[in-house]
């Protein structure tokens, strides 16, 4: 389990800080200044004070949100116990967090960054013409995996518990193939490859504006939750769906062979 705590930022020593000062203790804090409508960049030099006054914004719970847990990565294990149907509701309630709420984030921070440095420059560029095509291209893949895999899969275990037309499960079995969609989920399985090497492998150092730190702090955790995705997917998901896939398979082979 993984905690980002505000260590000693009591709601004293926060009033005062900078919020330039503030992000600069924990990246992921300007996420979380973001979904209160707060774009740090554009008041770096004020202080949370003066940001959330001018905002109307209640600080107690700004700083209530900076101190929560906001990653949990102890839900594995349960996880691998869900059954068919809830598995795919969890991974589409992750897609659904991924479209409305991730990607925006990085698209709004991408699309108002301004590096000063001339170093940065052509990374810049890059990543305000590159991202923007990653965003469509996955969301063209999660939409696509939804309607074709997920509903497949679907309509297996309804199947299994006999709430699917033996019929029409003949013709599903013979124009689909659990095997067919994981080599085609494993072909996408590095989609933030470009965007990692635009950006050396999310490399900063002492120079590296703050603006950019933060973009390349979300970039390498957004990678990392989207390979937590897919090890789901291609380690819970698609082993449960071939076993079921097969059983019933078994199941139509063997009544070819009474009749």
């Amino acid at each position: 389990m993984i905690f980002y705590i505000c260590i000693g930022m009591d709601l004293a020593y926060l009033n005062k800080r900078t919020l330039s000062e503030i992000v600069s203790e924990n990246y992921v804090f300007a996420s979380i200044l973001y979904y209160f409508g707060i774009h740090f960049f554009e008041y770096s030099n004020k202080t949370l004070e003066e940001v959330c006054k001018k905002n109307r914004i209640d600080i107690n719970r700004v700083v209530q949100e900076l101190g929560r847990t906001i990653e949990n990565s102890s839900e594995l294990p349960a996880i691998s116990k869900y059954p068919i149907d809830l598995l795919i509701e969890y991974l589409k309630h992750s897609h659904h967090i991924f479209a409305k709420k991730k990607l925006p984030y990085l698209a709004c921070m991408i699309q108002a960054l301004k590096v000063e440095n001339p170093k940065y420059h052509q990374q810049q560029e890059d990543l305000k013409l590159l991202f923007p095509l990653f965003v469509e291209d996955f969301i063209h893949h999660i939409y696509f995996e939804e309607d074709t895999f997920f509903n497949y899969v679907l309509k297996l275990y309804r199947a299994e518990n006999d709430r699917y037309s033996f019929g029409k499960l003949f013709f599903l079995l013979e124009k689909n193939s659990v095997a067919d969609f994981a080599s085609e989920h494993e072909a996408h399985d590095d989609v933030m490859e470009g965007i990692r090497k635009i950006t050396n492998g999310y490399l900063t150092n002492d120079d590296t504006p703050l603006h950019l730190k933060v973009i390349y702090s979300e970039l390498l955790s957004f990678e990392k939750e989207l390979t937590s995705h897919a090890y789901i997917e291609n380690n819970i998901l698609f082993p449960k769906a071939l076993v079921i896939e097969n059983k019933l398979k078994q199941v139509f082979e063997k009544s070819s062979r009474l009749n």
